[in-house]
């Protein structure tokens, strides 16, 4: 039995930081899917890496932070004295836990060629006693992270968060999540099936495609229904379609989300301002050669 589709959606565009952005979650029609409250997608665009870009140093609490660096670096800091590089196809994954400061950026290279910048951000709400935690921070490579062939050469999936049948992703979870980047073929159909009680959305960043004997355009996310079932995807294009499928077992305590900060209560919010302004989640200590 195919798992039933209870809405699409159109992303919402706008642009951060002079790039082109779709937000996906939240929206008008939810707030969450599992335990993902937050993807955005940057991208794809081209352009020379003649200066540094990004939006700054900035405060996260209560949530893990999951950057997917499809095309492009992208460099992490953060107020622990973490630093990393990922290239095209890596990962930058944070757990914000009681309060960091991070920076996410692309560098100049001396490069004038134009090259693609393509990626997308989740946030992942935390269980409430992970929020009380002292943050984590964790790079992969993409020949970290773990990819499967699909069954009769129709594409591949490579296991971003979670675990696909003997693939797991060494990305922390603190409660029954997924999320997979799965490139399909032309002309090429992959079902997967879902237990109950598991909250699943697809989005199709780039192109159409049918779902569940659906014709969904790009830019589209489509959450599907709490049930048991099976989700079939068809690629009718003459290119590869790309899908990112993603969630877990819903997120029952309450949400309570303002800027930077997910917490479970007004009073948790408030106390989260009150240490970031004094200076309890330290500052980024950034390289004098940049």
């Amino acid at each position: 039995m195919q798992k039933k589709i209870k809405f699409s959606n159109t992303a919402f565009s706008s642009t951060i930081a002079g790039a082109p952005i779709r937000r996906y979650l939240p929206s008008s029609l939810t707030e969450a899917v599992g335990p993902f409250i937050l993807l955005d997608q940057a991208g794809p665009f081209k352009i020379a890496n003649t200066e540094t870009r990004g939006v700054g140093p900035h405060p996260h609490r209560g949530i893990a932070t999951l950057t997917y660096a499809v095309s492009g670096e992208i460099e992490h800091l953060d107020s622990l004295g973490n630093r990393a590089l990922v290239s095209s196809g890596g990962v930058q994954w944070m757990n914000a836990g009681n309060g960091i400061v991070h920076d996410e950026r692309s560098k100049p290279d001396g490069d004038l060629t134009e090259k693609e910048k393509y990626a997308f951000q989740f946030w992942i709400n935390l269980p409430s006693k992970i929020k009380t935690m002292k943050p984590e921070y964790i790079p992969m490579q993409a020949a970290q992270v773990p990819v499967k062939n699909m069954p009769e050469g129709a594409g591949l999936i490579r296991v971003l968060v979670g675990n696909y049948q003997n693939m797991t992703s060494k990305v922390p979870t603190y409660s029954q999540q997924f999320l997979y980047h799965l490139a399909l073929n032309p002309g090429q159909k992959f079902k997967i099936d879902f237990l109950a009680k598991t909250e699943v959305a697809a989005v199709l960043p780039t192109a159409s495609a049918v779902i569940n004997a659906e014709n969904f355009s790009g830019g589209k996310i489509i959450v599907f229904d709490e049930d048991a079932g099976e989700i079939e995807m068809e690629n009718r294009s003459d290119t590869v379609l790309d899908i990112l499928l993603f969630g877990g077992e819903k997120y029952t305590d309450p949400i309570v989300a303002q800027g930077p900060f997910v917490m479970n209560s007004e009073e948790e919010i408030a106390l989260a301002y009150e240490e970031y302004t004094q200076g309890k989640y330290g500052e980024i200590q950034y390289p004098t050669n940049g």
